[in-house]
């Protein structure tokens, strides 16, 4: 019979956040796939998890795949693990599970933290529809266009980056973006020294430490638009507005601030909503 291979989300960074079927699955599975098992291994410490370890990174050659394929074909059950949070995202886990899956294992999400999500969580931007960029490419054309779509997208966009790197992509993105949009970078979250900062670009360049440290997550605002948001049903969103007791002035606001309207047009489209019911 085939295995299974577990997918496994684990903390981003304070060591409680990690979902009791995560523990038991790390613990039944017969071998853990890590990114860094020394990353793994305090994990494992902390939860009193003694599974073996055995590394599997961007660098593991097309040998080391088809040996651990082969033996979830056989039978195994393996949890992959990357450095933090929830793996193949941005990290080497999707070739291994590609070929699994292609080979007939199980392959199994025991979903956890993420810090995509963590980062829209605390951003105080529109997230109601986003796009994840991951790392943006670090030089030459491929960047200049990387940085056109995130300029472009109408959408909340959430990047990677490293601390090392994080002031000239705010450079870039300053020019990229021009000086009224919001972006939030989120470092070190969910460890001691959390920190969110939000506004324009230029201010969030400010207050940044020089050199910044840390994981760092990047959400940037999407661009402002005139057309409507698709799926939104605006006439039910102001019958509970008014229940809320907002003014015409709070509810075009929130339109401009969670789904990213130009104000002239929320403000017209509150009007047309509001005309049924005054009628």
């Amino acid at each position: 019979m085939s295995g299974r291979l577990s997918v496994v989300a684990t903390p981003i960074g304070c060591l409680e956040d990690v979902t009791l079927r995560a523990l038991r699955i790390l613990r039944e599975a017969d071998l853990i796939l890590a990114e860094d098992t020394r990353h793994t291994r305090t994990l494992c410490a902390k939860h009193g998890i003694d599974t073996p370890l055995r590394s599997f990174h961007a660098h593991s050659n097309d040998h080391k795949v088809d040996l651990i394929v082969s033996e979830l074909v056989d039978g195994a059950h393996y949890a992959l693990v990357s450095d933090a949070g929830t793996p193949v995202v941005s990290d080497p886990g999707v070739y291994l599970v590609s070929r699994a899956a292609d080979a007939g294992v199980n392959v199994e999400a025991i979903p956890g933290p993420s810090a995509v999500l963590a980062a829209l969580c605390v951003a105080g931007l529109p997230v109601r529809r986003f796009v994840f960029e991951g790392f943006l490419p670090r030089g030459g054309g491929d960047r200049a266009r990387a940085l056109e779509r995130v300029a472009q997208s109408a959408i909340t966009v959430v990047l990677f980056e490293s601390p090392h790197r994080i002031h000239a992509t705010l450079d870039d993105l300053q020019r990229a973006l021009g000086d009224d949009r919001r972006v939030a970078v989120c470092r070190e979250l969910t460890k001691m020294h959390e920190q969110t900062i939000r506004g324009t670009v230029a201010e969030v360049r400010r207050e940044l430490s020089d050199p910044a440290r840390g994981e760092i997550t990047v959400v940037v605002e999407g661009r402002p638009t005139d057309a409507p948001v698709e799926d939104v049903d605006l006439g039910a969103l102001v019958i509970e507005w008014k229940r809320e007791g907002l003014s015409t002035k709070e509810m075009t606001q929130k339109l401009q601030r969670d789904l990213g309207w130009k104000r002239n047009a929320a403000y017209q489209a509150i009007l047309d909503a509001l005309k049924p019911q005054q009628g």
